[in-house]
């Protein structure tokens, strides 16, 4: 395995970060292709998402991320705000509140979307890929009911 510096580790991650935003703004528009991209293909690749229970391997991965883009059009990434990153020379993990608007299901109203995710990387052949990710809409103090499903 090729020795990756840690500062070259940093840079390759943030620049997938920054692909992950313009990928999210195509995603809020229904467009899950440059998402895609940055995924990785293999079979350990995991993705929970707010709509879906949580899956592995890619085909699953692909339709899941294909899945949930169809529900969403004429959207927009606002910005993302970091609250953890940890990069290694063979894994990264990053901590993000992210904040995108979008029509959402049959919903004719550009609504605001917040989402806590959960990011993990590692390198790949020639660049970073995103082997889990996790969204949900927990971005600020929940009752202790809500964890309670009848």
């Amino acid at each position: 395995m090729e020795v990756i510096s840690q500062m070259s580790a940093v840079d390759d991650v943030d620049k997938v970060l920054e692909q992950y935003q313009l990928a999210t703004a195509e995603f809020v528009k229904g467009n899950p292709e440059p998402y895609k991209m940055i995924f990785s293909h293999r079979e350990d690749v995991t993705l929970a998402n707010p709509f879906f229970p949580p899956v592995r391997g890619w085909d699953k991965v692909a339709a899941t991320l294909e899945r949930t883009a169809s529900r969403l059009r004429d959207g927009e990434f606002v910005d993302s705000k970091t609250v953890s990153k940890c990069v290694t020379a063979e894994l990264a993990y990053v901590v993000s509140l992210v904040r995108e608007k979008a029509k959402v299901g049959g919903s004719e109203d550009v609504t605001p979307i917040s989402l806590r995710t959960t990011m993990i990387l590692r390198p790949e052949e020639d660049s970073w890929k995103i082997v889990h990710l996790h969204g949900d809409p927990i971005t600020t103090p929940q009752p202790a009911e809500t964890v309670i499903k009848e």
